[in-house]
């Protein structure tokens, strides 16, 4: 029970304000463009007549927004799933309150009760579901965008982890002669580009580049790193470590790419530009 009051009254705070500012609304609208013929009462009664409609659309909008799911929901149920349809919430205020208006019209404002009149009180009648439409409407946006980035920042957190935990990794470049391995954490190479005969491996060791020549091919190096994610082939001569890269750089007829901290320009292939572009 304790729930269902705290519920209320979330409801209320929630909702009263809109309910209320649709309620006023309509009765401005009723007040200055005199839809229908009450031109018998003065202006002290006129105002409490009009006033009489924007209370009936209030009530009814209160009592299917808020009065009915909280006497019908469940303790136990979601709070946040609607106890109606909005679509079919809607109609309901719709209806009702057109057939309120139409009594309402009829028996206190000695209004005669035509084709033409009805059209216009369901016309009327039907603006304060469609705004309330748009508000459930934008109110589910809101809360699934919220959702989405608290999705994004779990995921966020997810790949900073993986990434860490790659770049915490170490790898051995094995030369063929077995006389020059070089054993470093992925975070420290910066790029690998073919030498001829060799390969340069260019890292980084506490703030300075350092460059090591190993004896072995570009297409050994490039199967032994293929399972790190974040080594990508720039050019047939070059892979570089994404985490290094600073600016991707062009001019007429060329692309290079910038490396932090780092003045040797890193070259790029039209062959591989596409792909570098997507993961960057």
């Amino acid at each position: 029970m304790r729930i269902k009051i705290d519920q209320l009254i979330d409801d209320l705070k929630e909702e009263l304000g809109l309910l209320l500012s649709i309620s006023f609304g309509l009765f401005l609208f009723v007040l200055f463009f005199q839809p229908f013929p009450f031109t018998g009462f003065d202006i002290n009664n006129t105002l409490l007549f009009v006033g009489g409609l924007g209370t009936i659309v209030f009530m009814l909008m209160v009592l299917v927004r808020i009065t009915i799911p909280w006497i019908f929901i469940k303790s136990n149920e979601d709070l946040n799933v609607p106890f109606l349809p909005p679509a079919f919430a809607g109609f309901i205020i719709l209806t009702l309150s057109s057939v309120a208006f139409v009594f309402y019209l009829r028996y206190v404002g000695q209004v005669s009760i035509t084709f033409f009149i009805t059209v216009k009180v369901v016309l009327i009648c039907m603006v304060p579901p469609l705004i309330l439409g748009i508000f459930d409407m934008i109110k589910a946006l809101k809360q699934q965008n919220e959702l989405l980035i608290v999705e994004r920042k779990i995921i966020q957190k997810q790949i900073e982890k993986y990434e860490e935990d790659i770049l915490n990794k170490t790898i051995e470049f094995i030369s063929e002669n077995s006389s020059e391995n070089l054993t470093l954490h992925i975070s420290e190479v910066a790029f690998i580009k073919s030498a001829d005969n060799y390969v340069e491996i260019v890292y980084k060791e506490g703030e300075d580049y350092k460059k090591k020549l190993i004896r072995n091919t570009m297409k050994n190096i490039e199967l032994q790193i293929k399972q790190y994610s974040n080594f990508i082939r720039c050019h047939r001569i070059c892979i570089v470590n994404l985490h290094f890269i600073e600016k991707l750089n062009r001019n007429d007829h060329n692309h290079w790419l910038t490396i932090k901290g780092f003045d040797e320009q890193v070259p790029v292939s039209r062959q591989y530009l596409l792909k570098l572009k997507e993961a960057l």
